[in-house]
């Protein structure tokens, strides 16, 4: 989201005639795009910001500012901290840019808007794309969700989402514009909803939506808030999407378990141009922390659909989110956590040691009792557990063909380049004279060698999603 963020801003300040330099040195204005979620985050964000500040202060920078969840968090604060700040901008108030710089010019006082908005978007906004290859589209924005550990609804506001006419609009603009992959994205990405949307295509597709709206999450998950009725929802988004080219991969991020119904299901399987991994995530395996977490869902819930997704789409790879020591988590509910992480099986984990956050349910209602001793314990173990299973996975896949949208240089090698699969790991591969390829195109590839979250492969030729998944038939 940050990135996508920084699209939007960058798209904005450009339609009122100020230039997007690469080198921070070049800049005479610095903005910080930023995220709330994690305290480790804002604390390198407080690091950058003395740095700037002390920049200002010697003639090096004419303005700096502030942008995204961290100042919507912190408001007035900041300013507080440091009164040098020129613009101090939430997520909601990127349109306000020009203006608040202005402001600033004309008073020489910080410029602040961080006003949330129940209806902004961001529409209308084509983002200034950072990548020839791949391009962020911004869905929905804010989370209704409210799980107990999490600032997001606090910082990003009450969950809206955009058109499918203006989606389709963006998308169609980013592929003429040779785009390959297309990222959709939104803190709920998949609770998406467009409520102007009334007619249906055609018989079939409104029967399934009929069905889909009188249970539109997954079997056995709830949510602290009633779903609005109506419109259209993510099944069908995605299946325009993905229709719009077959050759144009599609992902989405981050998506919440329990909106993987069916319907969304079907709809992934049936496209193989959307991509065949999922990110799932669990954040415990324990039942006792999934409640106190206000997620929705029981241990058995999240497996249950898991057969699901497996069901449904057989070869999919997943990855999920941790969190360990979470307000009063036991050894025993350690372990379970520990346990679906052997049940399931992912390719790729994210594991966090819990920070409280103000404003959260958590903060007001719950005790952060589990020493940090015992939280970074739990961590290690569990990305021990991670990355002994993967590596067991990631062995299976020697000798298996994979397509790969190849998007750049190793950092370890100027003589490699590297892609991502399905299931979004990444692969390196050898620059080879005798297959023709760059950035920016699909390649047909043999596994050859892995690590535990990284495999290696051999090119064997240019391809297309289309031509890929033909030739395996």
């Amino acid at each position: 989201m940050n990135v996508n963020d920084t699209e939007i801003a960058s798209s904005i300040l450009e339609q009122h005639d100020y230039e997007i330099v690469n080198d921070i040195d070049d800049a005479n204005i610095v903005f910080l795009m930023t995220c709330a979620i994690r305290e480790n985050a804002e604390n390198k964000v407080w690091a950058k910001l003395y740095d700037l500040d002390k920049a200002k202060r010697m003639g090096q920078l004419r303005k700096y500012g502030l942008l995204g969840c961290m100042a919507e968090r912190l408001k007035a604060k900041i300013v507080e901290q440091l009164p040098s700040i020129d613009v101090v901008a939430g997520p909601d108030s990127y349109r306000h840019l020009p203006k608040l710089l202005a402001i600033n010019s004309l008073h020489g006082q910080s410029a602040i808007n961080v006003l949330l908005s129940l209806d902004e978007t961001y529409a209308d906004i084509i983002p200034r794309n950072q990548s020839k290859h791949s391009a962020f589209v911004s869905i929905t924005r804010g989370c209704n969700n409210m799980c107990s550990y999490c600032i997001v609804p606090f910082t990003r506001g009450r969950e809206r989402s955009r058109s499918i006419d203006s989606i389709l609009k963006e998308v169609e603009n980013k592929i003429d514009s040779g785009v390959k992959e297309i990222i959709l994205l939104g803190q709920n990405v998949n609770s998406y909803r467009d409520y102007s949307v009334h007619n249906l295509s055609n018989d079939e597709d409104k029967n399934q939506t009929l069905n889909e709206l009188q249970s539109p999450l997954a079997d056995g998950f709830q949510t602290l808030y009633r779903s609005k009725p109506g419109g259209a929802g993510f099944d069908q988004l995605l299946r325009q999407v993905a229709g719009l080219d077959p050759n144009v991969r599609i992902r989405f991020t981050s998506p919440h378990p329990k909106d993987f119904n069916d319907s969304v299901l079907r709809v992934i399987a049936d496209h193989p141009n959307i991509a065949k991994g999922l990110h799932l995530p669990v954040q415990s395996g324990s039942n006792f922390v999934l409640e106190r977490m206000r997620r929705g869902y029981t241990r058995d819930a999240y497996l249950q659909l898991v057969k699901r997704i497996r069901h449904y789409i057989p070869n999919c790879g997943l990855s999920s989110d941790f969190i360990c020591g979470f307000c009063d988590e036991t050894d025993d509910d350690h372990r379970q956590t520990v346990d679906i992480i052997q049940n399931v099986g992912y390719y790729i984990a994210y594991i966090f040691a819990y920070s409280m956050r103000d404003k959260t349910y958590a903060y007001h209602h719950l005790n952060d009792n589990v020493p940090q001793s015992i939280k970074i314990q739990r961590l290690i173990e569990l990305n021990q557990v991670y990355r002994q299973l993967s590596t067991e996975m990631n062995r299976q896949l020697i000798g298996q063909r994979q397509l790969i949208l190849v998007e750049g240089v190793s950092k370890k090698s100027p003589q490699q380049l590297y892609g991502r699969n399905e299931a979004n790991q990444k692969v390196i591969i050898p620059k080879l004279s005798n297959v023709n390829y760059m950035i920016g195109d699909f390649l047909d590839v043999e596994i050859i060698d892995f690590t535990p979250v990284t495999l290696m492969a051999r090119p064997i030729r240019r391809t297309s999603i289309t031509e890929f998944y033909t030739s395996k038939q």
